[in-house]
């Protein structure tokens, strides 16, 4: 163990000794290591976001049908844009015959000017939704009230604002029983929601509730509606996936070999897309984090083999003195492991830095996760071990008495 510390502080001290030697030598290691920190905390911050996102809007069990589905397929996009709109009939399909479904919402959603007196906001996403709403999470009332099934069966032109909206509208003034214009036409303020916050940098609570009736009043009934459905139990996801599109299929009218003409997205499907596109970044960073390291590590067996030629008659008299060939590989290898972990930990650190100065002065955020940092070091210590191998082998080999004739 002596002998050990010992070659590890003849590393540290040689590498302070020669700092922008050291610093050339390791920069291998610092920009593999860094890359490790930096990408894999953006990207577990931005998958964690995402993650949050969905599930608060959508739900972790709930799924969505909708007109078109996912497709990266030329093919079958053109052919979805001939599928017919999603309507209040396809939702009463699927509630009458999914035995595993607990609640369908039907859904319809536009951007347009929202304002109450003198001030207005532009592009405001205003939700149209069926009495349904109450038994989906995405919606809680912090001020007021949510809109009554009532209401929303009767049309009336009534709104529950999204916290932003409201604090933007409002200010600190109470906005409930208060009329606002959506679209030109005067809503009753009723509720505002809760405070959702923002994803990516785009805030969550930038939207206006009203009923799906009063909707179609503003905009028309011809544009498809969005189904948001959740199952019973989360074990019978599946389950109500398979028995809304048969329902969907016999209401439609499909033919056993005509393909499905809606599309059904579930939160697990829509992260999957996701995570496959981020895991398109995992593969660059293994080519730079590889391409790094072979570079860092040839650089150190470099430096390793001249430093054994700067000592070589240090070995030719440790040898004479009875050091075995282990003992001369040992010390070395050390170094050369001490001289890589140096450049490992210093990649941590400016990698740790780099994540928090992007999570802070950008909407992407970031993770550090300790399973990164311990990838980080433990690469670069094997690095060092393998590249600083030939140059231990090789100061190990050396004759003594030729060893102490060098000058």
């Amino acid at each position: 163990m002596s002998q050990i510390l010992e070659s590890v502080r003849l590393a540290l001290s040689s590498i302070w000794a020669n700092k922008l030697r050291s610093l050339l030598t390791l920069l291998g290691n610092i920009v593999a290591v860094s890359s490790i920190i930096t990408v894999v905390a953006l990207i577990t911050g931005v998958n964690g976001a995402v993650t949050d996102a969905i599930v608060s809007d959508l739900g972790a069990d709930s799924f969505v049908i909708q007109r078109t589905g996912f497709t990266q397929n030329e093919d079958e996009f053109e052919r979805q844009r001939s599928n017919p709109n999603v309507t209040l009939e396809d939702a009463a399909a699927v509630r009458r015959f999914s035995t595993a479904v607990s609640s369908v919402m039907a859904q319809a959603q536009q951007r347009t000017r929202v304002a109450y007196r003198d001030e207005e906001l532009e592009s405001i996403q205003v939700q149209g939704v069926t009495e349904e709403y109450l038994d989906f999470t995405t919606f809680d009332a912090e001020r007021g009230r949510m809109i009554s099934p009532v209401e929303i069966r009767r049309k009336r032109p009534v709104a529950l604002l999204g916290w932003q909206v409201a604090d933007r509208l409002f200010g600190g003034a109470d906005p409930i029983d208060k009329p606002v214009r959506i679209a030109g036409v005067n809503f009753r303020v009723v509720g505002v929601s809760a405070k959702k916050g923002a994803a990516l940098g785009n805030s969550l609570d930038e939207f206006v509730v009203i009923p799906l009736g009063a909707y179609q009043k503003l905009f028309g009934s011809r544009q498809s509606l969005q189904l948001m459905v959740r199952p019973r139990d989360a074990a019978l996801v599946q389950q109500a996936k398979d028995e809304a599109r048969v329902a969907l299929r016999v209401e439609r009218r499909l033919k056993p070999a005509e393909p499905d003409n809606f599309g059904m997205l579930a939160s697990d499907s829509i992260l999957g897309i996701f995570r496959q596109a981020t895991a398109g970044i995992a593969v660059v960073l293994v080519g730079i984090v590889g391409l790094s390291l072979v570079v860092g590590g040839i650089v150190i067996m470099n430096i390793m083999l001249m430093v054994v030629s700067e000592r070589t008659r240090e070995i030719g008299l440790r040898k004479a003195l009875g050091a075995k060939r282990r003992d001369i590989m040992s010390q070395v290898l050390t170094e050369s492991v001490t001289l890589s972990l140096t450049g490992g930990i210093i990649g941590v650190a400016l990698g740790a830095l780099f994540a928090m100065t992007i999570g802070t002065l950008t909407p992407v955020p970031a993770s550090v996760e300790t399973w990164s940092v311990a990838l980080g070091v433990a690469i670069t210590a094997l690095v060092g071990l393998f590249f600083g191998w030939y140059p231990a082998r090789r100061a190990a080999l050396l004759d003594p008495i030729e060893a102490l004739r060098r000058e």
